[in-house]
């Protein structure tokens, strides 16, 4: 077998654990909300950018013009494909500047706060998850959940919920 079979493998292997790990077989009941049942997907923003993208101080990362907030559709932790181009553009300057990252992850209000607090996480982990599978030391990854605690848009519609479930690069 050639290294590249390998790579390849290896590879598949861990996306589909990855997708095993990452899907909600029992969603809590309170985070189905009533007529929703999990359309939201594909009517609402992909990616976008939020403040400079940085930590703060001398040393923060530059996300050079590249998105840096990903959406995620209702009570999935699955990256959107739109979110992957920009996300091996972090790679690949994460490989060439190593620069530490956090990555934070929020839900929308509906839910409890523990069962967001830890979707918040899934969103981060599968973010860092690809990082890391595009080359990216993990040791510079910080992923912090925030749930429903700091939400980008205070409405109570699937518009105003479609944005607060994201991960922002920081």
């Amino acid at each position: 077998m050639t290294m590249k079979s390998l790579t390849n493998l290896f590879f598949a292997g861990f996306v589909a654990i990855l997708l095993a790990a990452c899907s909600s077989t029992t969603p809590d009941s309170d985070a189905v909300g009533a007529g929703v049942g999990g359309s939201g997907s594909g009517n609402g923003v992909a990616t976008g950018t939020v403040g400079d993208g940085s930590i703060g101080g001398a040393d923060a990362y530059d996300a050079g013009g590249l998105e840096t907030v990903f959406y995620f559709d209702f009570d999935k932790a699955t990256l959107r494909p739109e979110s992957r181009s920009a996300l091996q553009g972090h790679a690949a300057n994460l490989r060439g500047n190593p620069k530490h990252i956090r990555l934070e992850g929020h839900t929308d209000e509906r839910g409890t706060r523990e069962y967001n607090m830890a979707l918040g996480e899934r969103r981060g982990n599968a973010v860092r998850d690809f990082l890391v599978l595009n080359g990216v030391d993990t040791s510079l990854i910080e992923v912090v959940s925030y749930g429903e605690e700091s939400p980008a848009s205070a409405g109570g519609d699937e518009s105003s919920w479609a944005l607060n479930r994201r991960v922002e690069l920081k």
